[in-house]
């Protein structure tokens, strides 16, 4: 059984408050709305904690009208939420969002769909679905969707619920292995060689992120933000279990360099043999470690997989890092007053 989120408060502040109060005053509107609970936050996932409390964290209900109806009409509904809606609810205060009206984040569906994944519709062409940062699916397919009479929202949830097309999917891989391999293991291989403690620190980490993020593209569930990677790893019903022990080891402190390396040797056995099985990649033999390059084995699964792929999309680089929602971010922070922010921020003076 999942456990009490501020999501589950949410969702009864919708029903007995918002609702209401929006069905009374807008029903045309709200016929047309999506409200639910997602987009940000550790609450979206049902991870919110102790420590969720101390920024951005109350009651939320995000809701979702077409875009020509947000510019007719959202300032009049933000309006009628900023003056009907109370100021706490049992006991709880309403959390303040991008939006004036603290408690209900109000958007276009458009406007939501470009700050994620960058486009105002599913994908429908890989080169778009390469384009999404994968961290970004959820944002749009987690959480909960408590009101959609139109189905508008949801059924762009269920477009990318669906998962990547398989060439896509195809391309992803060949891409962390090559980054895992090429730029992972060899780079650090030269770094320890070379006594370039900077350079291995960067690169280990990479690695250790590039391999774990193979590791849901194998078992087809899309990667989180990196914050709640260790959780939603652990999860994974295939690939968690076979890589638990070396994710939980290689990035321990008293982990040793060469260990570390080793570690990531395996990680490359461990991830090859599920392509073997999956029918990705060919059975092959065995092969020794280099010297001088370490365990280059993954690019070798790269080569395989990238002659797979459509030729049209074999040199499309896959997007990653949150680049649409920093877009979003970057205005937002534009248009809030320095004091402010910074209170945000929890950024308090000495007294």
């Amino acid at each position: 059984m999942e456990k009490h989120s501020i999501i589950d408060e949410s969702h009864a502040f919708w029903d007995e408050v918002v609702l209401p109060l929006l069905a009374a005053r807008f029903p045309q509107e709200t016929a047309q709305m999506a409200a639910g609970v997602f987009g940000y936050g550790s609450e979206v996932l049902r991870l919110d904690d102790e420590y969720s409390t101390d920024h951005h964290f109350g009651l939320r209900v995000n809701v979702l009208l077409p875009e020509a109806v947000m510019a007719a009409r959202g300032t009049v509904i933000e309006d009628a939420l900023a003056e009907g809606l109370p100021a706490t609810w049992r006991g709880r205060e309403l959390r303040e969002g991008y939006t004036r009206t603290k408690g209900v984040a109000l958007a276009s569906l458009e406007h939501h769909l470009r700050s994620t994944i960058g486009l105002d519709a599913p994908p429908n062409s890989h080169s778009q679905w390469l384009a999404i940062p994968e961290e970004d699916m959820m944002h749009v397919v987690a959480g909960e969707v408590w009101h959609d009479p139109s189905g508008r929202f949801s059924a762009v949830r269920a477009a990318l619920d669906a998962y990547y097309p398989e060439e896509v999917r195809l391309r992803r891989l060949a891409h962390w292995c090559r980054y895992f391999s090429g730029m992972g293991v060899y780079a650090l291989k030269r770094a320890l060689l070379r006594d370039n403690d900077l350079y291995a620190n960067t690169t280990f980490a990479r690695s250790l992120r590039w391999g774990v993020q193979m590791a849901f593209l194998l078992d087809r569930q899309y990667y989180p933000y990196d914050k709640w990677l260790t959780v939603m790893f652990h999860r994974l019903p295939r690939m968690g279990a076979r890589l638990a022990s070396i994710v939980e080891e290689a990035p321990k402190l008293t982990t040793p360099w060469e260990r570390k390396l080793d570690l990531l040797h395996q990680m490359s056995d461990v991830l090859d043999q599920a392509m073997v099985e999956d029918g990705l990649i060919a059975p092959h033999p065995r092969y020794k470690v280099s010297a001088t390059s370490g365990y280059r084995l993954l690019e070798s699964a790269y080569a395989e997989l990238i002659r797979k792929c459509p030729a049209e999309i074999r040199g499309i680089v896959p997007q990653w890092e949150q680049v649409h929602w920093e877009g979003f971010h970057s205005e937002f922070v534009a248009g809030v007053g320095l004091e402010d922010w910074r209170r945000m921020l929890l950024l308090e003076e000495y007294e």
